[in-house]
């Protein structure tokens, strides 16, 4: 390396000192030796959610432990419910207390998704600028309070004067769950989720992007780093304020002027991942013991001055953007669309940083992007007409998914006006609506046809179809038009596939036209034919058979119904019932009795199956037997008053008829009825 002395001659080459360290970091997540082991680790984190879900697809009764996903904690705050991912998301935040921020950064499944992606656009020579907003530093913990903080609030400070008969229901246990995916995005939703809040939200806004400016954890994560005395300590005399802490960190924590300024990093955003004490070139950071950042001063440091010149947005652009941000949020978060808050807290954060780019490309005379000129002295690239076409297609596709959101979200006003129970609605003497109501449905079908599918609508994206598809079919049935409600599920049923709530109404549309009769029977035969597991529809068609009196169907479908899920409760239920109460002779009496015996082996406590196998018995001719089963449904369902005029019919045709062969006893109530609460579909 050479030096240059004195004043340099004109024309001579000079040479400059060139800092050459082998520790010199690289901006990529994994690139430090602690990065390459936290790497491991999230990779860890990974390989133990792919293994629940296997553990729950092998599992023969498909059990498994309930998603360890803080998200589940909504339903603690919201029903009392306490999930496992409550209990974890409660023992993360009290670490946090002690260690600091340490979990986003070493437990986080979606940090290693933005780490990846930031490893691999290093790869490529990319190294997102992280993007700096004071304002939009506060969504995490807005987003934070609307999941965890607002439904207490509403339930104890606001529902009390407007919803009194909202009750807090206590505290229950839910630890495991047959249905892993129940409260999970599916791929449709999934897949977009991963490429817009774990990777494009890393390129446009920076590493630890997401994590800045859109998780609603972070929100509560970051307060408590407050308090937290475990901190990235320096010991001054080894430090030289060389930078490179700065410049490994990936949490866009300018770490260099903390340790400067306060012997500590205090900045919430650190997450403990450790690369700034493994680049440092002297070893003078370590993770240690420190002060809780809350107990510092920092408003006159030198950091804090540092701090406002280092913003990428003046406070008119912070408002402004914020505005954008809120916007964005709503547009997506819809009625139409339910998109999930965490994908749209994503799209939120990129829509606002697409927004202010887009601006600058179109306002300052220079402008860049990942080393592409945009614009340069006034006159914009070709890269930079690229960045505003595709920020007009990707604005312009919030602006259109917020107009299909605002839309149904007018439609369910006016829809909610319309009262009548769906019982009263597809019976052929149903209640026609006043018109008042009347004057709603038709407004609610105006606004939902605006977003259904061509060629009714203008509604390009298929997620809200069948749902908006089913509230037209409701508010036509109201209105008496069934043929038009017929039309518009057969369409859903063709386009979409074959959906239970679809055939259902269907089958509603069909059976309350007395001329349709005969259809109705085929569409239900149809239906069930394509779905064989549709407890409800099946249902809704068993107890459809039954006020018809055509019971060698029922029978027939309840069989089937059984066959399609040997091992359901339900299913077995109401089979049972089904041969007992409506067999044809005594051999499907006798088969029901069995099939009861069977139930009550799963559950002995059920004091209606008890009464519904007395009745059978009672056809059998066994009276001695029936009388025990019904002291026994007595018993355990004291309170019932079915249970106590089945049983009293029994008494009252003992007393009148002692030795001769007993009658057919009256027919049970519908086989819908509470004979079977505790196996209701759900």
């Amino acid at each position: 390396m050479e030096h240059c002395s004195g004043t340099p001659r004109p024309g001579t080459a000079l040479s400059l000192p060139v800092l050459a360290s082998p520790s010199a970091p690289r901006r990529a997540s994994f690139g430090t030796r602690r990065g390459k082991v936290r790497a491991l680790v999230l990779a860890g984190v990974w390989a133990f959610m792919v293994l629940h879900v296997v553990q729950w697809l092998v599992t023969p009764s498909s059990t498994t432990l309930a998603p360890i996903e803080p998200s589940e904690s909504m339903a603690t705050v919201k029903d009392g419910v306490v999930t496992v991912g409550a209990i974890f998301f409660a023992l993360a935040l009290l670490s946090t207390l002690l260690l600091g921020r340490w979990f986003c950064g070493w437990g986080c499944h979606w940090v290693a998704i933005q780490d990846a992606t930031a490893w691999l656009l290093a790869r490529r020579g990319i190294r997102p600028k992280p993007f700096r907003s004071r304002l939009l530093l506060w969504m995490p913990l807005c987003l934070a309070l609307y999941m965890f903080a607002w439904p207490l609030f509403y339930r104890f400070a606001i529902a009390p004067w407007t919803r009194p008969d909202l009750r807090w229901p206590g505290f229950t246990m839910h630890v495991t769950t047959t249905d892993f995916w129940a409260t999970f995005p599916g791929l449709a939703m999934g897949i977009p989720f991963v490429l817009v809040s774990g990777v494009l939200v890393v390129w446009l806004l920076g590493t630890k992007g997401y994590c800045s400016y859109a998780c609603p954890y972070g929100g509560f994560f970051a307060p408590a780093d407050e308090i937290a005395p475990m901190r990235i300590v320096v010991d001054h005399d080894r430090c030289h304020q060389c930078g490179h802490c700065t410049a490994a960190c990936t949490s866009n924590v300018r770490v260099h002027e903390e340790i400067r300024d306060f012997g500590m990093v205090v900045d919430t955003g650190c997450m403990k991942c450790m690369d700034c004490v493994t680049a440092c070139p002297n070893e003078a950071l370590s993770f240690g013991l420190g002060r809780p950042a809350v107990r510092i001063d920092r408003a006159g440091s030198r950091s804090a001055a540092a701090a406002e010149r280092r913003w990428d947005l003046s406070w008119p652009e912070e408002i402004a953007l914020a505005v954008v941000a809120l916007a964005s949020l709503l547009a997506v978060r819809g009625i139409y669309i339910g998109v999930p808050l965490l994908f749209a807290s994503g799209i939120a954060a990129c829509t606002t940083f697409i927004a202010w780019k887009s601006v600058r490309v179109l306002r300052d005379s220079s402008a860049s992007f990942h080393g592409a000129r945009l614009r340069f002295r006034g006159r914009i690239s070709g890269a930079g007409i690229a960045w505003l076409a595709s920020a007009v297609v990707a604005l312009g596709g919030v602006c259109y998914v917020g107009a299909l959101n605002g839309i149904t979200w007018l439609a369910d006003r006016a829809d909610a006006r319309v009262t009548i129970p769906a019982e009263a609605i597809f019976l052929a003497d149903g209640t026609e609506p006043d018109p008042a109501m009347r004057a709603d449905a038709e407004r609610a079908l105006a606004l939902y046809s605006l977003a259904a599918p061509p060629p009714d609508g203008w509604s390009v994206l298929p997620f809200g179809w069948r749902q908006v598809d089913l509230r037209r079919a409701f508010l036509l049935s109201a209105l008496r038009r069934f043929g038009e409600a017929e039309a518009i599920m057969l369409r859903s049923w063709e386009r979409d596939g074959a959906d239970e709530a679809v055939a259902a109404v269907i089958g509603r549309v069909l059976r309350v036209q007395p001329s349709r009769r005969d259809d109705a029977i085929a569409w239900y035969d149809a239906a069930l034919a394509v779905g064989p597991a549709w407890q409800r529809l099946r249902e809704e068609q068993l107890t459809w058979l039954d006020n018809e009196g055509e019971y060698a169907r029922m029978v027939a479908s309840a069989r089937d119904g059984l066959a399609a899920a040997p091992e359901d409760l339900f299913a077995m239920r109401r089979f049972s019932l089904a041969l007992t109460e409506r067999g044809a002779g005594p051999q499907d009496v006798a088969e029901g009795v069995e099939l009861i015996r069977r139930t009550l082996v799963l559950a002995p406590d059920n004091g209606f199956a008890h009464a519904a196998l007395a009745r059978g018995l009672m056809r059998l001719g066994r009276m001695d037997e029936a009388a025990a089963e019904f002291r026994r449904a007595l018993e355990l369902e004291p309170s019932s008053e079915m249970v106590r005029a089945m049983a009293d019919e029994f008494e009252s045709m003992l007393a009148t008829q002692q030795d001769a062969a007993p009658p057919a006893p009256a027919p049970a109530p519908p086989l819908g009825s509470e004979l079977m609460p505790d196996a209701a579909p759900r």
